[in-house]
């Protein structure tokens, strides 16, 4: 048994079981890839995958335990590189960062631009994609941090850890009847044709919020672009629904007007979430400290020794986290 051949299989399964694609970001030939599996599971004397013909078709029941275990094994040689690493280059390596749209346009640019003023060596990537696709990239190494508010796709292979709340905030155009309203309701809000962020979900907080009052929402534009909803709200295509960072109610707005929202909405919490076994790097303690300061290094570690995100969510219940 080989580290490379535990490498193909976990990436063949990172790429939807497509040989053809595994061999491409790997750099190697398909037939290799084909050959070093097949000679696992000879050795192993089990299936790791179905097959069709030729092509991989799904796991098998024991594969799956295998590519587990086979995910633990390559996690672990990769920390005694970076553990030398630590010791050996402290202020170089990489921090691959994936989030959502309104964290990176909105969250992420100053703590980005200070973080790599003070470490001009470390390699920055960042991605983006709904929260589902963030949590994913992380849970399969392929991202260190996903920084989402969404947490229904985590499990305790995961930790999150809280940043700070945010709420929603309501746009019109200057000369909207809801422009002079003082504390608009839901009610209100569904009188109008709405534009705002997915409503698809029924566990979203927006969505709930409208349940909850009995009221249904007329979505007739949706994207997760915040400078869409505002650009579409000054057309006049409806009113806006918009996370309340995307907006600066301290600044006038020439086309629009920003009317507070938070007392129809529940507050959303912003969190960062990576692998319970992602060995962390001294500067990716301080990216997450300069992110949400109240994250110290004793804080993180004291985290990391929790089983499961119930009990992490348990140890900031009564802290006030920062509202943005």
């Amino acid at each position: 048994m080989k580290l490379q051949q535990l490498r193909y299989i976990v990436e063949v399964v990172n790429n939807d079981l497509n040989v053809s694609l595994t061999s491409e970001k790997l750099y190697t030939s398909q037939p290799g890839i084909s050959k070093q599996i097949k000679l696992l599971e000879d050795e192993l004397g089990i299936q790791i995958f179905t097959r069709v013909g030729k092509h991989l078709s799904e796991v098998t029941p024991v594969g799956e335990k295998v590519i587990s275990l086979a995910r633990d094994i390559l996690n672990k040689s990769n920390d005694i590189k970076i553990i030398a690493k630590e010791f050996s280059q402290p202020n170089q390596g990489s921090l691959t960062i994936t989030t959502t749209y309104t964290q990176a346009r909105y969250s992420l640019p100053i703590v980005i631009q200070q973080f790599m003023k003070q470490y001009p060596n470390i390699i920055l990537h960042m991605e983006q994609g709904s929260s589902p696709q963030c949590i994913l990239q992380a849970q399969t190494g392929q991202a260190d941090f996903a920084i989402v508010t969404d947490l229904s796709q985590l499990n305790d292979e995961m930790i999150a850890l809280p940043c700070y709340h945010w709420n929603q905030a309501v746009i019109v155009k200057k000369d909207h009847p809801l422009a002079k309203s003082s504390l608009i309701s839901i009610a209100e809000l569904s009188q109008y044709p709405l534009v705002s962020y997915d409503f698809t979900n029924d566990g979203s907080d927006l969505n709930q919020a409208f349940i909850r009052a009995g009221q249904s929402p007329n979505i007739v534009f949706s994207t997760t672009d915040a400078e869409l909803i505002k650009t579409y709200v000054k057309l006049g295509v409806g009113v806006g629904i918009v996370a309340k960072m995307a907006v600066n109610d301290a600044i006038a707005d020439d086309d629009f007007v920003v009317l507070n929202a938070g007392h129809i909405f529940p507050y959303s919490t912003t969190y960062i979430t990576f692998a319970r076994s992602l060995f962390l790097r001294s500067y990716m303690y301080d990216f997450i400290s300069q992110f949400s300061p109240h994250l110290n290094r004793q804080t993180i570690d004291k985290i990391m020794l929790c089983e499961n995100n119930t009990e992490v969510l348990a140890m900031f219940n009564g802290v006030k986290l920062p509202v943005r």
